[in-house]
């Protein structure tokens, strides 16, 4: 397999972020990379040019940090509570899942937050109190307290009741 070296002018999940220098197949980088722009080959000449998309990085993941540190002092002060419906001895009829949880937290907070960067272990199946980690960077994480009540119990506030 022939490979080639180039420099990527903007983050592609699974092979960089801007400025690195990172070794693709040749196909990859003639036929996607190069010609969409999101990389150019690396020649004496274009390596001198990577200080400049290292400042454009580095301005980028501070940019980036400081978002993920504004939503998680947000997501600090969020309490979310929602409805799981109950049967006979307590068994539930379905669960709490990320999906849901990133669903409430999109609906009363207005932050996009994905599914992928909710860490529950399991879902949800029993009422009760629980505090679920978020990552929102690399470097930055969050706690939100989300309260599963059954069914029955409803007769309390329960905004954001999607279960």
């Amino acid at each position: 397999m022939a490979t080639v070296d180039v420099i990527l002018k903007e983050k592609i999940e699974g092979l960089g972020a801007e400025a690195d220098v990172v070794k693709v197949k040749r196909g990859y980088a003639r036929n996607f990379l190069v010609p969409q722009g999101r990389a150019f080959e690396a020649t004496k000449g274009n390596l001198r040019h990577v200080a400049q998309l290292k400042e454009a990085r580095a301005r980028r993941e501070a940019e980036e940090r400081a978002d993920a540190e504004n939503a998680a002092t947000k997501l600090k002060k969020l309490r979310l509570s929602t409805v799981l419906a109950m049967g006979q001895g307590g068994k539930a009829f379905g669960s709490v899942t990320t999906a849901d949880i990133a669903a409430l937290i999109n609906e009363k907070s207005k932050l996009e937050i994905d599914r992928h960067q909710i860490d529950l272990e399991k879902p949800i199946k029993t009422t009760g109190s629980y505090d679920i980690p978020i990552k929102l960077h690399p470097d930055v994480e969050a706690s939100i307290t989300v309260r599963v009540l059954a069914a029955d119990e409803n007769s309390e506030s329960t905004e954001g009741s999607d279960s």
